[in-house]
């Protein structure tokens, strides 16, 4: 029995001591405990910041990660997601590739987080996707875009933990009042953003476009990144019209462009490598011409002048330069080109391909740019004589072309390729003879397939007719035709209809609710006017979807915020599920789940729109409460 007793005591004293060295393996040789005591206030202290390990990767939390890595020169840590597949993939990886790094002299710690569970280090690091790699050296983060392969990382690594590392010089340069002129003022080409280092949306950009700044700089010519701290830099943000953050502008020799280009590396480098090259491109043939003619989709814009050092030609290229990404512009100096389309130097002509040439209309449309035309004058001669009488509209021209409203649509089977060309000119031909009649209205065609859901939404889908007709109008409202034999006349009658307001829009929408008394009211189609708009009372309206992950997430919080000013009569908290309902006003625009705007009672026409990182409690009080006008106290705690 004693030798038992023994045995058992020596067993576990080597268990013991096997714990002690493993957690000292695995921390470089330090313990984070502190006297092995049987207090109890201690014990908890030692647990919320010790470091465990699994697989031989260390687990990082809130409450440990400082301490761990404040005497550490460089520890490469992956934020994950327990749920994320790609993260699940690369585990087997990470583990490897910690064993080879305990291997190094000195050996480099392998970490991971779990992002989903501490909160706090996931926004510190503006967390976004999963998994997200980076290596700190001597705790200042270095962001890791390589491939997610075991000799690429350790590679980086191992380069980064080189004693005489320095991070690279930023490519991206800083501009301040003092040399944002000069710099601005002399570049071909430039991309500024205004940030603020507070700013979510700013912390998110600021690595992929110093990426970008990186890999633009090395071009020949160059193209330069620089960025301004709008909040220190006041008078240049004001100077620029900057009302959020970040906010991004083009200069072009001091002239100022709007950026829409994406907010990522590989898109801000194709935006700007095309934005570098000329606005319009040169036409040296006759046969060009004839080709983009009798295939083209859209008009064909063409400035005729006698050279580059032509005046003409210096004012329709700054034009060009405003409206680049919505038109494709060409320009020639050939007098043969000049001779085929009627045109002399100086001119700019428009031209419409075969398939939408039409007698109720001119084949061009000319300006004379003179002396003292304007590149705005340009500008609106485009937009005005780009569309035919009755274009095509399509998914892919949709939010260039066919954005005015009032707007009207005939869906049937158009197709312009040869076995249906002369189906569709039929009854495009029935369309043009109305919309000759209503110069003030735009019309077109559309393929049906193309725009099912749309029909779908107008009651349309099944009407049982060949050619079907709508009219999209100011404010989201929207008009459906009443399914009939389709000629001229039966558009005619419905296009007077509209025009006499004697329609009644279409809106989808769920039954309004009988019992709509909770802390988050239920908007629908039928009462969004009622709700939203009612000039009485602010509202918060949350635009969502059943199936949205971030929608489902946010519900507690929302419901939360709901009970929290439920005593404000003049403050509304309201939800709406934007896929089965309509939203009968287009200042609320909703391009993804959730959006949430605020309706202020004095200017329903222009709802703010909430752009915070956070969608919780406090930050959407914080908002609220920014730009509540008719709240009656404010409200610091739940």
């Amino acid at each position: 029995m004693k030798k038992t007793t023994l045995l058992l005591i020596v067993l576990l004293g080597i268990a013991q001591f096997a714990v002690v060295s493993r957690c000292e393996d695995e921390d470089d040789g330090e313990l984070d405990g502190g006297d092995e005591e049987d207090d109890d206030d201690d014990d908890d202290e030692e647990d919320s910041t010790e470091v465990k390990s699994e697989n031989g990767v260390l687990i990082l939390t809130d409450a440990n990660f400082d301490t761990f890595i404040e005497d550490k020169d460089t520890v490469l840590v992956e934020f994950y997601a327990p749920w994320c597949g790609h993260c699940k993939q690369f585990a087997p990886e990470y583990e490897k590739i910690a064993a080879e790094l305990a291997l190094e002299d000195p050996p480099v710690p392998v970490a991971k987080v779990d992002a989903t569970e501490e909160k706090s280090l996931g926004s510190k690091f503006d967390v976004s996707g999963y998994p997200t790699i980076k290596i700190l050296k001597k705790g200042e983060p270095v962001e890791y875009d390589g491939d997610r392969s075991q000799k690429a990382i350790i590679a980086r690594v191992k380069e980064i933990a080189q004693p005489d590392w320095k991070p690279p010089p930023e490519a991206t340069l800083v501009l301040t009042t003092d040399n944002f002129d000069e710099i601005v003022n002399e570049a071909d080409i430039i991309l500024v953003e205004f940030y603020a280092p507070w700013c979510g949306h700013c912390k998110r950009l600021a690595p992929e476009y110093e990426k970008a700044a990186q890999e633009l700089k090395g071009r020949t010519p160059p193209v330069l990144l620089a960025k301004v701290d709008a909040t220190v830099e006041s008078e240049l943000g004001t100077k620029y019209g900057v009302t959020g953050y970040p906010t991004l502008k083009i200069f072009r020799k001091g002239k100022i462009f709007d950026y829409n280009g994406p907010r990522e590396k590989r898109g801000i480098v194709d935006y700007m490598s095309d934005q570098a090259g000329p606005p319009s491109n040169q036409v040296q043939s006759v046969k060009q011409i004839q080709e983009l003619l009798k295939d083209g989709d859209d008009a064909l814009i063409m400035g005729v002048f006698s050279g580059e050092g032509d005046a003409a030609f210096d004012i329709y290229m700054e034009a060009c330069n405003v409206l680049r990404d919505d038109y494709n512009f060409r320009h020639t100096f050939s007098s043969d080109v000049a001779k085929v389309l009627k045109a002399s130097p100086g001119q700019v002509v428009m031209t419409q391909p075969e398939k939408f040439r039409s007698k109720y209309e001119p084949e061009t449309k000319t300006l004379a740019i003179k002396d003292a035309t304007s590149a705005s004058e340009v500008q609106d001669f485009f937009k005005k004589s780009v569309l035919p009488l009755v274009g095509h509209r399509k998914q892919s021209n949709d939010a260039k072309r066919y954005t005015k409203r009032p707007l009207v649509v005939v869906y049937y089977g158009v197709d312009f390729g040869f076995d249906y060309k002369v189906a569709t000119q039929f009854w495009r031909s029935k369309v043009l003879e109305v919309a000759k009649d209503f110069p003030e209205y735009t019309f077109a065609i559309a393929d049906e397939d193309d725009y099912a859901d749309e029909l779908k939404s107008l009651g349309l889908s099944d009407s049982g007719e060949e050619v079907n007709a709508a009219i999209l109008a100011d404010g989201g409202k929207k008009y459906a035709m009443e399914p009939d034999e389709f000629d001229a006349d039966v558009l005619r009658d419905f296009v007077k209809a509209f025009k006499k307001g004697k329609l009644k829009p279409i809106v989808k929408s769920q039954p309004i609710p009988k019992n709509n008394k909770g802390p988050v009211k239920v908007v629908v189609g039928k009462n969004f006017n009622d709700l939203v708009l009612d000039t009485k009372k602010d509202v918060l309206v949350e635009f969502y979807a059943p199936w949205c992950g971030h929608c489902k997430k946010m519900e507690p919080d929302y419901v939360a915020l709901g009970k929290k000013y439920k005593n404000e009569k003049n403050l509304v908290i309201a939800k709406m599920d934007a896929t089965a309902n309509d939203v009968p006003h287009e200042a609320y625009k909703v391009e993804g789940f959730p959006t949430i705007y605020f309706a202020p009672s004095d200017k329903k026409e222009s709802p703010i729109k909430f752009e915070g990182g956070q969608r919780d409690v406090e930050s959407l009080s914080k908002f609220l409460e920014e730009h509540a006008t008719k709240l009656s106290q404010k409200k610091d705690e739940l």
